[in-house]
């Protein structure tokens, strides 16, 4: 009897440490920024946040620079961003200082948050970090990019000998570029403002966290080179190239650009980078992965990117190949995209297209490329798939050795403006070989080489608009 009354005893106290324990965790939090004297503001949104029974908190509206292209020419247009850290569940009040909202919608789509709209104003939830776009009457050019960032644990004590410490305010640098020692931690504050780049070059074991800005008025606002053992996370910049490089992750990373050739997550020559959570918006391609390139020497092997957001303003959402070393040839594989959001794609130049692009140049032998889990919403111009080697003589020396064992899992589209799309190799000894789609969705249709509906006289790839060309062997549709 005794010994039960114990047992009880000491159950009760284990459930009572689980349930403080389990508190401790899931304790809500919620932080916003003071935006530094001469921190370039947007007045188009005011942008409020609070946890449920408390007072709303104001939230800076950021001034950014987006790039469109009308016909042939680029125009720079200004839109709005906005950050906070949290945990838990908030509620987030956008007001558009415009004029009445007639549309909005929140994006990506795939999230299914629907807005409470009130007149110039619209409210909604979250209970997790998302990185968002807020868009009113169709406009999206001068939309709101919402970044609601996770918090940031462990923040870096600013005494460490180890620890460069950027704190609330505006950071300017001679050359407008600031040089990371190896063995330092990075910590920029959500006040922070850098003007400046971030050079990580010839360095190991550095970390670069916190939820502040490089501005956007810097170009390449992170180059990582000649590196190894780095991380990235938490902070919004323009772009985040890595050449050279090994074992780099890369989280949570914002990149908008509106410049010329202003890819946004460039891998040139590296091996083991790691993406996770990034949100990208790019006047060129939002990433890459090319071989030798910039001054970078070698293939790519081991690159992932999961759970992110791509917006092509121009050029690629995803790129791989082109460029390598036509006279000792590179290979780029072992390449995962995996659970991606693609909001826009707009290439005029049918070279270009693609919002999935896989283009062997320079003798690169490209393989073995998983893509898993995308959602593509319906964009302005472009195709779904280019999967071609060719000669680009605007780029290249030579066309591509090879493209083989492609894998396109659970890719899903809903539009009407993807144009045609091509997988073609160039001749007999440069080959398209093995790719594989498997449960491939268009406006909810499943294309596969079975499919109800398909006449026997007619290809699958015909059923999806998808022009297989000369030199490809071992396409197919499976479910």
């Amino acid at each position: 009897m005794k010994r039960d009354v114990l047992n009880v005893k000491f159950a009760t106290i284990l459930f009572l440490l689980l349930i403080f324990s389990v508190s401790l965790y899931s304790y809500d939090k919620l932080v916003t920024y003071t935006a530094p004297q001469g921190a370039l503001l947007n007045q188009n949104f005011s942008v409020r946040v609070r946890q449920a029974g408390k007072e709303w908190m104001e939230v800076p509206n950021h001034l950014i620079k987006v790039d469109e292209v009308r016909e042939t020419k680029h125009h720079v247009e200004e839109a709005s961003m906005a950050y906070f850290d949290f945990s838990g569940e908030v509620e987030v009040s956008v007001t558009f200082n415009n004029g009445p909202i007639r549309k909005t919608r929140i994006r990506p789509l795939s999230y299914g948050i629907e807005p409470t709209v009130e007149g110039n104003r619209l409210t909604f939830k979250l209970d997790q970090p998302r990185n968002l776009s807020v868009e009113v009457n169709d406009d999206i050019f001068h939309n709101l990019h919402l970044f609601a960032n996770p918090m940031i644990e462990n923040i870096p004590d600013r005494n460490d000998p180890d620890v460069i410490f950027f704190g609330p305010g505006i950071h300017e640098f001679e050359d407008n570029k600031f040089e990371v020692p190896s063995n330092k931690t990075v910590y920029i504050d959500g006040g922070a403002i850098l003007r400046g780049q971030l050079l990580i070059q010839n360095a190991e074991n550095v970390n670069v966290i916190g939820s502040g800005m490089v501005e956007h008025t810097v170009k390449m606002g992170v180059h990582i080179a000649n590196s190894k053992n780095i991380g990235v996370e938490g902070i919004f910049t323009t772009q985040c190239a890595t050449g050279g490089s090994d074992r780099v992750t890369i989280r949570n990373v914002k990149s908008i650009s509106y410049y010329g050739w202003g890819d946004g997550l460039n891998v040139f020559a590296s091996n083991n980078v790691f993406f996770d959570r990034v949100f990208c918006r790019n006047s060129d391609d939002c990433t890459t992965v090319y071989a030798t390139r910039k001054g970078f020497e070698g293939g790519c092997r081991n690159i992932v990117m999961e759970n992110s957001t791509l917006w092509a303003d121009v050029a690629h959402p995803i790129m791989i190949g082109i460029h390598g070393n036509a006279q000792n040839f590179d290979i780029i594989e072992d390449l995962v995209y995996r659970n991606i959001d693609i909001l826009d794609h707009k290439e005029a130049q049918l070279d270009y297209q693609g919002c999935l692009a896989i283009n062997g140049g320079d003798n690169n032998i490209i393989r073995n490329v998983l893509f898993e889990d995308i959602r593509i919403e319906d964009f302005r111009q472009g195709q779904l798939f280019n999967i071609r080697i060719f000669y680009n003589e605007k780029y290249c020396e030579a066309p591509g050795m090879g493209i083989e064992n492609v894998h396109f899992k659970n890719i899903n589209y809903n539009g009407s403006n993807a144009e045609l799309s091509i997988v073609a190799g160039y001749n007999s000894d440069r080959m398209v070989k093995n790719v594989t789609f498997e449960n491939l969705k268009i406006n909810g249709r499943l294309i596969t080489d079975n499919m109800p509906g398909k006449p026997a006289w007619y290809k699958t790839s015909d059923m999806a608009r998808i022009f297989i060309g000369e030199h490809v062997k071992g396409v197919s549709f499976i479910e």
